[in-house]
């Protein structure tokens, strides 16, 4: 059974046969999310739940040049103090809480740049195929200055180890494919022209095998990694409301080299 895409035209979600797929489709400005594409991605999760014939949801980023490039910084113009930013990251912890609470499993056909948010989207799939030419990072020191939530470290933490993550988001670099498979992050490799194939073969896999028994490892693994993540708030209020963020915002906007003051 095919059924044709859902959604606005920023984020399609598709049914075939047992596989739900949400692609990101704004290839223009990398995938970038804005609080719609959050919210239908939001909803595409109800959707897996209640429909007793998904067994697989799989998420990719269209264009091929990026699975998600982050949350739109357009939208950071609206933020005025810090509370502005506990309010972001509680909404962005909800959606990635949600995706990783998925019953089925969850596939992140990974392409090109998953930066920032698109790194917090992958991370909470259960699975990521990337292409070798991928990059993964968070480079928020080096382009706006603002900070992760509490949520997000520890999915980092989790992924990197603490060493890898704190080098990750000091330099702000990216991790190569190769770099992100050793560390155990990506899955599986797979040439830039082999991901649809990939993708296919492992959701064959994973639709053959007992639901439950899926839903209760990955069930267990969330619980263990949340059963440790402590507020953080006082430190997003801080770097958000900080005129450094403000700052970075409007120097990414007009592609000028921010200039840092601590303040």
């Amino acid at each position: 059974m095919s059924e044709a895409p859902a959604a606005d035209d920023e984020l399609l979600v598709a049914r075939q046969g047992a596989v739900l797929t949400v692609t990101f489709n704004r290839p223009a400005q990398h995938n970038a999310m804005t609080w719609q594409m959050y919210e239908g991605l939001r909803e595409a999760c109800e959707r897996a739940d209640a429909d007793d014939g998904i067994r697989v949801m799989v998420l990719r980023g269209a264009g091929g040049k990026a699975f998600v490039a982050g949350t739109d910084i357009g939208q950071f113009r609206e933020f005025r103090d810090g509370r502005d930013g506990v309010a972001y990251e509680a909404g962005i912890t909800e959606v990635a809480d949600r995706l990783e609470s998925v019953t089925v499993p969850t596939v992140a056909a990974v392409t090109g740049h998953c930066i920032g948010g698109g790194l917090i989207l992958a991370s909470v799939c259960d699975l990521r195929i990337a292409t070798r030419s991928s990059r993964f990072g968070a480079p928020i020191a080096r382009t706006l200055g603002n900070c992760l939530s509490m949520n997000t470290m520890s999915l980092l933490v989790q992924h990197l180890g603490r060493a890898r993550t704190l080098d990750l988001l000091l330099r702000a670099r990216l991790l190569d494919a190769e770099e992100a498979a050793a560390a155990g992050f990506v899955t599986q490799l797979c040439e830039d022209d082999a991901v649809d194939a990939a993708v296919e073969e492992t959701v064959r896999t994973l639709a053959g095998h007992a639901p439950l028994s899926m839903w209760a490892a990955k069930e267990a693994v969330a619980r263990l990694r949340r059963a440790a993540v402590p507020d953080g708030d006082d430190i997003v209020s801080t770097v958000f409301g900080s005129e450094d963020f403000h700052h970075g915002v409007d120097a990414f906007l007009r592609k000028e080299r921010p200039r840092w003051t601590g303040r």
